[in-house]
Parts: structure tokens; C-alpha cells; sequence
């Protein structure tokens, strides 16, 4: 494979680079490459070459990078497992993929009834090199695990394939092009898939990865990094930049390059505010679901003039040139130019389909035959239409697209008008169950307590009755997940919380 191929190159030829900075401390490509090989030898002597799958216990440690990459040298692919989420999850997720062997830097193994622990520190040293095995395309990468609607989370392999498509699709598209000089953010959990892109391209050119510790709150850690670091890169989801909003007068970052953004809605009043702080950057508006591989297309911000967007919503771009995609409505027909659908995408880094999930997978694929050739599509469940020029505007998802009195409702539109009002104020509008069986809408807003009668009044004149929010909640800040997502489950049970308490 190119990618692995590229991987090697890169490790061997910038060793006495640094290639990582983690809590504090560097380790350079020399020793990255070390401790693969190391990690290797561990492998080869303890794994069964027919062992596909291979826990990883994510760590903030070099052990647990090297430890990815040893895997993708041997052919196999990694399963992340985080040591803070609940061990029946964890389980559940190990037995999905049928890993009996887990790789764990940790001082004391997390996992041990069942499973083959296999620690990676303190190894004894081993030169075998850095070439990687003759690894069929078709094999796995890795698994990214995310919520099921029956409970049950629901496993997305990525192949090699894909993910070699990907390194090329980023480096061909948006004219994002890193060097060895780089300096960049790896601020996400490694069971989120937005960390591979993090650390995985700047290795590849040889740049330095600037680890978020775990020990702080993760914003104030974001900006110690940037201040101290001058970093070059910056892969975020939005959320992110919510939470710096208040300290934005006091960030200036001109060495910022690139500022990059996926895994939520970028709203375009914030990104001008954001533009202010990292004047020499690029911001991009990437899009993807973790299926096509982390993201599969984009948007570049004009940060000189307009931007096109949907309710203040950045535009999601056009797809990446390996990419296509397709706008359905509920009948499964392709809708024109301008009409609101579900966006379905095909290509090559769309994912073969879930783990032992053949009834999940029905739902979500279908073949369409284009140009002479089918073209497998997954149906996302994003809400968007295209423009005139071919760009994409995104909506919202399907399922917040929420039924109120037999009326359909986009949660996106409410929170618009209501950003209107309380310009710079984060706000999430959601549905909330009535307990008779009906849902009635529930506006959380981040910050003190104020009177909200001018923001309801202004809603009534641009909104029909059925779609203004009945419940309010002030909160000091959204409860998020661990991929820095606002946890909807986790707001709604705070509404019902308020509610009850009230009554």
C-alpha cells in the first residue's frame, strides 16, 4: 500500500526530527521508529498471524502511536479502547471484532478476563527495521465505534484502501499541503476518528504532533499549545472554538497555516470572529461522516468577503475528486438543484459496511448504476441540497428533523433566528417528549440567565406556532461527549431534570 509505503519513508527520512510533543516531552521519528520496531517484534512473537482485529488501549503516550502503526505495518487493523468509557462497552465492542489480544502501554492493564494483554512499555530493544508487510489493500485499518439506536454500538471498519485514498484525496483537494516544518494539534480521542487525519498527516510529511494532555481542560490546553508552540495546524470541531469564544480578544496566532474544521456545523458568524485570531490562516470546511473515511469533502472560507451558508451554516464544498455524491428524496429519487434530500456518497473511501450488522447495512446502502459503472452509495442521513455552482449547503440531519403537531421541523432554522437575537450566545434547540406522548421544543441557551421575551417575540414574527420553543434551560456550558459533540441524550434528560423540578 502507498500510504504504508509513504509512513516508512517518512520515519526514516526525517529521524532526527521531532515527530511528536506529549505532555511536554519530545520523541523524535528515530524513536518513534524504534519503538515500532520493538512493538513489532512483541507482535510477530505473541500474535497469530490469522488475528485481524487488535485492541489498543488509547493512551496519551508514544507507546500507544507506535503501537497503531505497528499494527498497519503487519497488515492488521486497531480497535480503539478507552480506558474511561465503561468496560461492558468496551467488551462489547471486542467481542464485535473478535479481538482476543489488546496492545496496552499503561503502568497497570486495563483489560485482563478473557483477553491477551500484551504490554507495550518497557520492551526490549529489537533493530528490525521499518518496512512494512505486503498488506492487500482489502484489509482493515481500523474500527471506529459509534451509538447504536438499539443500544448497541455499531462498528465502521476502514480499509487500507480507503485510508489510502484519503492521504491522497487531502493532499489533492482544498490545497492543504503540510511540510516538515509544521507544527500541529492532535486534540481528539483516539476512538474518534478525526484523530487519524491529526496524527497521520503530519507524519507523513514529516511534522511535528502536538498532543492535547489529558490532564487539563482541553480548550485552556488548545491555547497554552498555540501560545507556547506557535502552532501551524489546527484540526478542531467547532465546538471547540464555542468554548475559546470568550478569550478570542486575547488570541493572536499569525503562525497559523491551517485551520481545519469537521464533525459539526461551522457557523459563519463565529468563523469571522475566529478568522480575527489566525489572520495568515486558511480555514477549511471539511465534511464526512466516519463511513467515507473521516471527511470526503469540503469548503474553503473566504475570509475577504461572503460565504455561502444555510441558516448562517458554512457550506459543506464540493466532494473530493475520488468522491461522489447524490441528493434523494423519501422516495429514493434523485432530486434537482436547489431541492433539499438526503445526501448519499459514493467512492473510494466509502467503508465495506458495519461489523455483523447485515440489517443496518440494508438500510443505509444502495447501487446505482452511473456513467456505465454502479456506484455503491450510503445514505447518510444529512439534509442538504446544491447550489448553482455545484456547492453543497448542509441543513441538518434527518432525525433532528423533528415532527411538532404533525408539522416537520428543522431544529437548525429555530436555532438561527434565535442567534439573531443573542448574537454571540451558543443556543441548541431540541426536542423535548411532553410525557402524553408528544414532543414539545426545548431552547438551551450557554450563559446567565436574561429575559428571553424580545428573542420569543422576534421568533413569533418569523416563525409559525408550532415551531417556538415552550422550554427553557440555562446552562454554564453544553454537556459534551468525548469527541466534543453536544451530548443530545445528556441535554434532554437536563430539560426533563428542569421540568420535574419545577413542577
Amino acid at each position: 500500500m502507498e500510504i504504508l509505503k509513504n509512513l516508512q519513508e517518512s520515519i526514516e527520512e526525517h529521524s532526527l526530527r521531532n515527530a511528536f510533543l506529549i505532555n511536554g516531552t519530545y520523541y523524535t521519528y528515530g524513536q518513534l521508529g524504534a519503538k515500532i520496531s520493538e512493538i513489532r517484534n512483541l507482535i510477530q512473537d505473541r500474535v497469530p498471524s490469522s488475528e485481524k482485529f487488535i485492541g489498543v488501549v488509547t493512551n496519551d503516550d508514544l507507546e500507544t502511536y507506535a503501537g497503531i502503526i505497528s499494527l498497519w505495518f503487519e497488515g492488521k487493523a486497531y480497535v480503539p479502547i478507552n480506558p474511561i468509557y465503561p468496560k461492558a462497552r468496551n467488551k462489547e465492542i471486542l467481542e464485535q471484532t473478535e479481538s482476543a489480544y489488546i496492545l496496552d502501554s499503561s503502568t497497570s492493564q486495563y483489560l485482563d478476563d478473557g483477553f491477551q494483554v500484551l504490554s507495550t512499555g518497557n520492551l526490549p530493544k529489537h533493530g528490525m527495521g521499518m518496512r512494512p508487510k505486503t498488506v492487500d489493500p482489502e484489509n482493515f485499518a481500523y474500527v471506529i465505534f459509534t451509538s447504536g439506536s438499539t443500544g448497541i454500538p455499531k462498528g465502521a471498519p476502514i480499509t487500507f484502501k480507503n485510508l489510502d485514498s484519503f492521504a491522497a484525496a487531502i493532499d489533492d483537494n482544498l490545497s492543504f499541503a503540510l511540510s516538515p516544518s509544521d507544527r500541529c494539534l492532535q486534540m481528539f480521542e483516539l476512538t474518534f476518528d478525526m484523530s487519524v487525519v491529526s496524527f497521520l498527516a503530519p507524519l507523513l510529511k514529516g511534522a511535528c504532533v502536538y498532543t492535547v494532555s489529558k490532564n487539563g481542560i482541553k480548550y485552556f490546553e488548545i491555547v497554552k499549545l498555540l501560545s507556547e508552540y506557535q502552532l501551524t495546524v489546527l484540526i478542531m470541531v467547532p465546538s471547540i472554538i464555542h468554548y475559546l469564544r470568550p478569550y478570542f480578544k486575547e488570541i493572536l496566532s499569525p503562525s497559523v497555516r491551517y485551520s481545519c474544521f469537521a464533525g459539526g456545523k461551522l457557523y459563519g458568524e463565529i468563523a469571522k470572529e475566529w478568522n480575527k485570531c489566525i489572520p495568515n490562516a486558511q480555514i477549511i470546511n471539511y465534511y464526512g461522516p466516519t463511513e467515507t473515511t473521516i471527511y470526503c469533502g469540503g469548503y474553503l472560507f473566504n475570509k475577504d468577503g461572503d460565504n455561502k451558508h444555510e441558516n448562517d451554516v458554512l457550506s459543506i464544498g464540493k466532494p473530493f475528486d475520488n468522491t461522489f455524491y447524490m441528493i434523494i428524496d423519501e422516495n429514493g429519487e434523485e432530486v434537482g438543484v436547489g431541492k433539499t434530500g438526503e445526501l448519499c456518497i459514493a467512492g473510494e473511501q466509502l467503508f465495506p459496511g458495519y461489523i455483523k450488522n447485515e440489517e443496518k447495512n440494508k438500510q443505509v446502502f444502495f447501487t446505482v448504476e452511473q456513467e456505465g459503472f454502479p456506484h455503491r452509495f450510503y445514505k447518510t442521513g444529512d439534509l442538504c441540497y446544491k447550489d448553482d455552482d455545484g456547492d453543497y449547503m448542509y441543513v441538518g440531519r434527518a432525525d433532528f428533523q423533528v415532527k411538532i403537531r404533525g408539522f416537520r421541523v428543522e431544529l437548525g432554522e429555530i436555532e438561527y433566528h434565535v442567534k439573531t437575537k443573542l448574537a454571540g450566545v451558543d443556543v441548541v434547540v431540541i426536542d423535548i417528549p411532553d410525557g402524553m406522548g408528544n414532543l414539545e421544543l426545548g431552547l438551551a441557551i450557554c450563559g446567565n440567565k436574561i429575559d428571553l421575551e424580545p428573542v420569543i417575540a422576534h421568533l413569533r414574527q418569523v416563525l409559525p406556532p408550532y415551531m417556538i420553543p415552550t422550554q427553557f434551560l440555562f446552562l454554564d456550558q453544553f454537556p459534551h461527549n468525548v469527541n466534543d459533540k453536544v451530548d443530545m441524550k445528556v441535554l434532554r434528560a437536563q430539560f426533563t431534570d428542569s421540568k420535574t423540578k419545577h413542577n
